[in-house]
Formats: C-alpha cells, structure tokens, sequence
C-alpha cells in the first residue's frame, strides 16, 4: 500500500497518470479522423461519409453499457489496490472480463439485428443506409475486443499504470492506418474494398491489440494486475455491485445525447447553417475536452485508491490538486478558443465572411469562455465516480441538463428571440449550476464514507 502522499507527490502522480490517458483519448480521437479522410477518398464519398456518420453513431450508442462498466471496474479496482488486496484486484479484473466478453457479443447480436431500424431511426435515406450498414455491421461483430481494449485500459488506469495501456493503443492505432491505408483505396497492391474495410480495419487493429494486452498481463507485465485468462464461475453479488455503480454512468452519457440531439433540433428550426456550426464546434470541442476529461479520469483512479486505503484526506488533496491543474489546463485551451476562433474555423474550409463562419465563431467562444468552469466541474466528476458515487454525478447531470439546460435553449431561443446564439448560451450558464451542486455534494462527504463497499 502507498504511504501517504504530501501535495508535490499527488501533483506529479496525477501528471503521470493523466498524460498517457490524454495520449490514449486523442488518439481515439485521430483514429476517427484519419478513418473519416481515407473513406472521403472513396467513390461516391459523401453519401459513404453520411453513412459512416450513422454507423459511428449508432456504435456509440451501443457502447454506453460497456462505459458504465469501466466506471465500476475503475473504482472497484482501485480500492482494491488501494487497500493493498491483490486477490481481490485480480477476481475484479477476471469478472469484468467475462462480463465484457459476455457483453460484446450480445452487442454484436443484437446490434446487427436492430441496425437497419436504428440507422432509419437518426434519419438515414435510400442512398446512406447501405453504406451505414456496410460499415457499422462488420464494426459490430468485433465488438468484444474493442470492449475489451478498454476495459483493460480502465483497469489500469485504476493500478495506476496508464503507460502501458497508452503503448498498447499507439499500437493499435498504426496497424489501424496501416490496414485502412491498404484497403479502403486499394493501396500496396490490396483491391479496394471502400467504406466496410474502414470497419474491418478497425477490428482487425483491435483483435490483435487485445491478443498483445491479453499477453502482457498473463505474463505479470503489471504486477499489480494479474490475469490468468481461465473462466470462473460468476460472481452475481459482485456483478450486482458492479451494475449499481456502472448504470447511472451509462444513463449519464444517454442524456448527454439526448441533450444533443433536442439542441440540433432547435438549431434546425432557427437556421440550417447554425448545426452546421454547431457541428464544427463539437469536433474542436472533442479535443479541446480531452486533457480535461483525462485528468478527471487521473482524479477517479487516484480517490478511488486514497479510499481503499481509508485515507480521505489524501483524497481530498487528490480532487484538490487535480482541479487546479484542470483549471490551468481548459483556460488555456478556451483562451485559444477565444482567440483563435477563426482560425480554427478557417481548418474546416469555412469561408471567412461568410454566415456559418459567424455562427461557428460565435459558438467557438462560447465555448471558450465555458471551459474553465467545465475543468473545475469535471475534475468534480471525477471524484465521483472515482469514489463510487455515480448516482450522484446522475442526479446532478439529469436534473441540470433536462430540466435545466434543454428548457432553457428553448426559452432563450425562441421565447426571447435570441436566435442559436440564445441556445447555445443554455451550456455554459448551466455548468454554474452544476458545479455549484458538485460543490454541495462534496461538503456533505457521503462519497468519502470507506467503510462502505463501493
């Protein structure tokens, strides 16, 4: 068990642990990207590109159950480690990977089946549902080793071992280029196989990825995460445990996409060109969001051991310190965002006296001048899941963004007049909110109660 760490020392172990996370989060990130550039190569590109949006989406929405899982995976095993328990890390660790695999599968099942509905559903036509299928389909039968590459990513994040998995994803992600480079356009002599070897590629990529973790585990590369890949029977109290602390984590990500999808509705009664910018602000916005969200990720990992260890207050000192480099961190990126509104617009290939460049830097800004109260807030979350207390960060989510933020779009928008400017406005008045309430729950101190099983 770690002794107890003055401030210095939690200082430059969350640095340690949230730069490869970052690392990992990007290159998800770029992953989708460069998959993006090569597919609009492809004849036909922008009906290929519309369906592969669908299909990325439709993937995502799928995966919310196994996110909740990583959640509880994260802060069963930390405490665990925390606590000195490497029996326990290591029946945690064995579990969640035949929940997992368990998971994948009926994915891989069910989404196939409820693929073509669910495409239709987002608003998919004639022409963009075929290349939707063609890529969302194989993408769903390797669904278990995609889930798998994150879930042993969460579990040593929560080890305290985030190097290894940032190695491991470097990895993937050429082999990714690699075999997209050869088959989407028919490269090195490869016939061209177009959109669905975007997807082939992929899962190609993360196979072998989850093969190579799978084997520098077994192989006690982490000594603090033993796997022996052997099936035990399941353990339903712990499974139990698991779903209760991983669900509202699951539920947070749905309303965040509910959310979403009410805002491009109202953008898309007021002005076509304001989704559009909206559009362009979330792709800077996903990286713009990265190193906030990896230091939160640092934050839960490190409370989550600070309280297997019943030490509180080195967890304070964790969500102390964590904030304030939060802090430092999304105020730099939202002054770029200020002040390079147009700029990053520009990269787009947005005209720069043109409409949609006006909105998009007007969303830009906003966004920048959000992103300091964002950092505090989500370095908030991060203790909350990190200690457990996912129910927490559900009630403030659901009850600040339904009941808060969507009304409140509305009422700027069109009530008032205001315009897209009117709903967007809504996302950062709402984050006060929220952290104001993030704030109370820490001061109240439930999530610290150690005696509690997670």
């Amino acid at each position: 068990m770690d002794a107890p760490l003055s401030s210095p020392s939690i200082q430059r172990r969350l640095f340690n642990l949230a730069w490869p996370i970052i690392g990992i989060n990007v290159l998800a990130v770029l992953s989708l990207a460069v998959d993006t550039a090569m597919v609009g190569r492809v004849p036909n590109a922008e009906m290929a590109l519309t369906g592969m949006g669908y299909g990325a989406q439709v993937a995502f929405l799928l995966s919310v159950a196994m996110i909740g899982l990583t959640v509880g995976t994260v802060a069963f095993i930390a405490r665990a480690k925390g606590a000195g328990d490497g029996d326990r890390v290591q029946h945690l660790l064995q579990q969640s990977v035949q929940m997992t695999v368990v998971l994948g599968l009926v994915i891989a099942v069910v989404g196939n089946v409820a693929a073509a509905p669910l495409i239709r559903l987002l608003g998919a036509t004639s022409d963009t549902l075929p290349p939707a299928l063609d890529y969302l389909r194989p993408l769903l039968l390797g669904t278990a080793f995609n889930y798998l590459n994150i879930l042993f990513s969460a579990a040593l994040r929560g080890v305290g071992n985030t190097r290894l998995a940032f190695i491991v994803a470097l990895v993937m992600n050429g082999l990714n280029f690699v075999f997209n480079y050869a088959l989407i356009n028919g490269n090195w002599g490869f016939p061209a196989f177009g959109i669905a070897s975007a997807a082939y590629g992929t899962v190609l990529s993360q196979a072998i990825a989850a093969v190579i973790m799978i084997t520098l585990l077994v192989r006690g590369t982490e000594a603090h995460l033993p796997f022996r890949p052997r099936p035990q029977p399941t353990d339903a109290p712990l499974v139990k445990e698991l779903v209760r602390v991983g669900w509202p984590a699951a539920a947070d990500l749905l309303v965040l996409n509910v959310a979403f999808l009410s805002i491009v509705g109202m953008l898309g009664r007021i002005d076509q060109a304001a989704v559009a910018a909206h559009t362009l602000g979330l792709r800077v916005q996903a990286l713009a969001f990265v190193p906030g969200m990896s230091i939160s990720q640092a934050i839960g990992a490190m409370v989550g051991q600070a309280l297997g260890a019943n030490d509180v207050p080195s967890a304070r000192s964790v969500l102390k310190s964590g904030v304030l480099m939060n802090l430092v961190v999304m105020s730099s990126l939202g002054a770029v965002l200020i002040f390079f509104a147009e700029s990053l617009v520009g990269v787009f290939g947005v005209a720069r006296d043109s409409h949609l460049m006006g909105l998009s830097v007007q969303w830009m800004k906003l966004l920048g001048y959000s992103m300091p109260i964002v950092g505090v807030y989500i370095g908030f979350v991060g203790l909350l899941q990190g200690s457990g207390a996912t129910r927490v960060s559900l009630r403030i989510n659901f009850w600040s963004t339904i009941a808060v933020q969507v009304p409140l779009s509305y009422v700027l928008g069109f009530v008032f007049d205001l315009g897209a400017w009117g709903v967007w406005f809504a996302f950062p008045a709402v984050f006060f909110l929220k952290l104001s309430w993030a704030l109370l729950e820490y001061r109240k101190g439930e999530w610290a109660k150690t005696g509690e099983t997670v």
